[in-house]
């Protein structure tokens, strides 16, 4: 009998809360309720935000500029797939790419979504389209022309995609429980736990000409997890007390996402700058994880700029009877080695700022 009162008071408070769900509406604001809240919107930079910015003040201060990036499909290949939740980690892994080379000064061109672009064209190619629609019918020249080269086209493009995601590396925890041997005796207990997980990337910078990998890089990024809570039951004057608070975190999965592909782009970028990676990094990152041809070729093209080059030699006048009995010029012979391949031209990067970063050939 003494638990009605409890009862009661249970039933009373449950009717009030239900009350708080009206179906009416505030006349002024036209809303059933005000929503809880209000923290304005923040940046959302990580940890190598501020080094992609670094590589760009450093490469404006060498008066070096990179080459037009586009970026394609950083795909989520872990298959890690929720019935209820959906996918663990973000679709839109491609959108970080493109955040962070803007952060580090890159030129990117639009790859992912062409609808409008593509819209607009198939309209101006009509003679449809018109910057100016208001003087439609007043000219028959009143509409977009379109150019034979004026989309900008890209010299790298970045693909890769998101390939692991480990849970319990590691796990740790103590569970400690204690009270009296009676039944209605005062019981607590004690959770503390930890746990360890990871999601790492694999990006690829490819040379949009010739399709070759000019750059790889592989990063994983681990995640912490904690969870402590604390619960007291009691048997208090025939009623019974169960009371317990915790508190639980765990470190963002996407953000993650975003930090490793953020520090995957940086080394790219350092490379397209001739940057040494070192230059923005804390001491204790400065290990590369990926393999970079094109880091060498930017180093063996610098090297040779810096060369003296050599004064051509006069060369001696033959005798004009020698002259006479010179046989006729052969034919030119075939090119013999590798194909020619694309290597930085540091002579040029001062001298165009805007193409910065420029296309030769050589013999190897």
């Amino acid at each position: 009998m003494r638990l009605r009162p409890v009862l009661q008071a249970s039933l009373i408070a449950a009717v009030g809360l239900a009350g708080c769900a009206s179906t009416h509406f505030d006349p002024e604001t036209g809303l059933y309720a005000k929503p809880i809240g209000g923290a304005p919107a923040t940046g959302n930079d990580t940890a190598y935000s501020a080094p992609l910015r670094c590589l760009a003040a450093a490469a404006q201060t060498a008066g070096r500029a990179a080459p037009r990036l586009a970026v394609g499909d950083i795909a989520d290949l872990t298959g890690r797939n929720d019935l209820e939740t959906g996918r663990k980690i973000s679709q839109g892994a491609s959108l970080f790419a493109v955040t962070a080379l803007t952060k580090a000064g890159v030129p990117t061109v639009e790859r992912q979504d062409r609808g409008v672009s593509e819209v607009e064209r198939q309209y101006a190619q009509a003679h449809l389209l018109s910057d100016t629609p208001q003087a439609a019918g007043q000219s028959p020249e009143n509409f977009r022309a379109i150019y034979a080269g004026q989309i900008a086209g890209s010299r790298y493009y970045v693909v890769g995609g998101v390939t692991e995601l480990n849970y319990n590396l590691r796990s740790s925890g103590a569970d400690v429980a204690a009270g009296g041997l009676e039944a209605s005796g005062v019981k607590g207990s004690l959770t503390n736990s930890g746990y360890v997980m990871n999601i790492a990337i694999d990006l690829r910078l490819v040379d949009t000409q010739s399709q070759e990998v000019v750059a790889t890089a592989s990063y994983q990024k681990q995640l912490v997890g904690r969870e402590i809570r604390v619960g007291v039951f009691d048997f208090l004057n025939g009623n019974i007390f169960d009371l317990s608070a915790g508190t639980a975190g765990m470190e963002p999965i996407q953000f993650a996402v975003r930090t490793a592909i953020e520090r995957g782009l940086y080394d790219f970028v350092a490379d397209l700058y001739a940057v040494p990676r070192d230059r923005c990094l804390p001491d204790a990152e400065i290990a590369s994880h990926g393999e970079s041809l094109l880091a060498r070729r930017t180093a063996a093209a610098l090297v040779q700029a810096a060369q003296p080059v050599p004064t051509p030699q006069p060369t001696p006048q033959a005798p004009p009877a020698a002259q006479a009995v010179q046989a006729p010029p052969s034919p030119p012979r075939p090119p013999v080695g590798p194909p020619a391949r694309w290597v930085l031209d540091p002579s040029n990067w001062r001298a165009a700022p805007a193409s910065a970063v420029r296309g030769t050939t050589t013999g190897g």
